[in-house]
């Protein structure tokens, strides 16, 4: 059986730009994501949206009372967006994980007891279920290392401690 996760946008961005957003989806998940978010947030880079509907990203309504909550967390969570809100309200509604790289969106998760993943978490996970050999994984943290700063903002000590240490040379494609 699948696990459900409700997921922002900034992850599925960091695997579209290492040329990677069919990993993720290799992961026996289920990603689910606010319509209007998918319709609304999830329009650049150019072909996310299609990539992540064509991969199998399952667009949902949210119900009523995970718009009031998503309102809640907008009103009580300074700095996170209603697209935001509303991936927290579905996780802590039908109790499942959010996948995010938002450093107030993780901190509002937190104070939720709502568990969270992200990029690097996604990684690990693709490499602990041997989804993907450490070759690939490897691959995958230096692309992420190179593109970090940009669009891509992950914690560069976290990505080079999966390398082995500070001063490994990146891995070659």
């Amino acid at each position: 059986m699948a696990e459900f996760i409700s997921s922002d946008t900034n992850v599925w961005i960091d695997f579209h730009t290492i040329g990677a957003v069919q990993l993720p989806f290799k992961l026996p998940c289920t990603y689910l994501m606010w319509a209007e978010a998918v319709d609304d947030e999830v329009k650049s880079p150019g072909g996310l949206r299609e990539d992540l509907l064509r991969e199998g990203l399952i667009p949902i309504e949210i119900t009523t009372d995970e718009f009031h909550l998503a309102d809640d967390y907008t009103n009580r969570y300074a700095g996170i967006s209603t697209y935001d809100a509303a991936a927290l309200a579905i996780a802590k509604s039908r109790e499942i994980v959010l996948m995010t790289g938002d450093r107030r969106l993780r901190r509002a998760a937190a104070d939720e007891g709502v568990g969270v993943t992200g990029t690097i978490g996604v990684l690990d996970r693709l490499l602990d279920e041997g989804v993907v050999c450490e070759s690939e994984y490897r691959i995958c943290i230096g692309e992420l290392l190179k593109v970090n700063g940009g669009v891509v903002r992950l914690p560069e000590n976290e990505l080079r401690k999966r390398l082995g240490n500070g001063n490994d040379s990146l891995p070659q494609p």
